[in-house]
């Protein structure tokens, strides 16, 4: 398992070592000793979360105000393209994002520590998508930046309209949302 180093520090893409051979393949997708090294931080997941999207649906730009939580995001059949968005009013890089293709194919994992919000488009004709967070999911204390505020200005990947729930439709701008300090 590595870690490759994005735009932003603090989000990293981790990429596993796979083996393979005419059988198929194998690899360690959690090691927790290993996970917490690359991270440089103890991390205590405490969920784990699997949908499965068909084409052209977009999730997000999700977070937590209270119960924050940081998430390790992987994709197990299919492809999508990944976003973390910092929301850290605090950090040199807010208001920037992270973007990066998940796939089963290519068995990366993204990384995004609490205080971004996250949000997914699948490219594919469906995809499954797992991800481990470090706090519990709380409804109360769930937010959603609008995907496709200008401030952001992030280059989805949209061959047609995508596919949205009532709650993505209607997330508010980033000069709106509650953010953290």
């Amino acid at each position: 398992m590595q870690a490759i180093q994005t735009e932003i520090p603090d989000v990293l893409i981790i990429e596993p070592k796979v083996f393979s051979d005419a059988r198929g393949f194998f690899y360690e997708s959690y090691n927790q000793k290993k996970f917490e090294q690359l991270v440089s931080r103890k991390v205590d997941f405490v969920q784990d979360n699997h949908s499965r999207s068909a084409q052209s649906v977009l999730r997000g730009l999700h977070y937590q105000i209270q119960q924050p939580q940081g998430k390790l995001v992987r994709v197990t059949h299919g492809e999508v393209f990944d976003i973390a968005v910092d929301i850290r009013q605090s950090s040199p890089t807010f208001g920037r994002s992270v973007a990066v293709n998940l796939s089963a194919e290519n068995k990366r994992m993204l990384w995004i520590p609490e205080g971004f919000a996250h949000g997914f488009l699948v490219i594919s004709e469906s995809a499954e998508f797992l991800y481990k967070t470090t706090d519990y999911w709380a409804t109360e204390h769930e937010r959603c930046i609008s995907w496709n505020d200008p401030e952001l200005s992030i280059n989805w990947p949209l061959t047609s309209a995508p596919l949205l729930s009532a709650k993505d439709a209607v997330g508010k701008p980033l000069k709106l949302a509650e953010l953290f300090a």
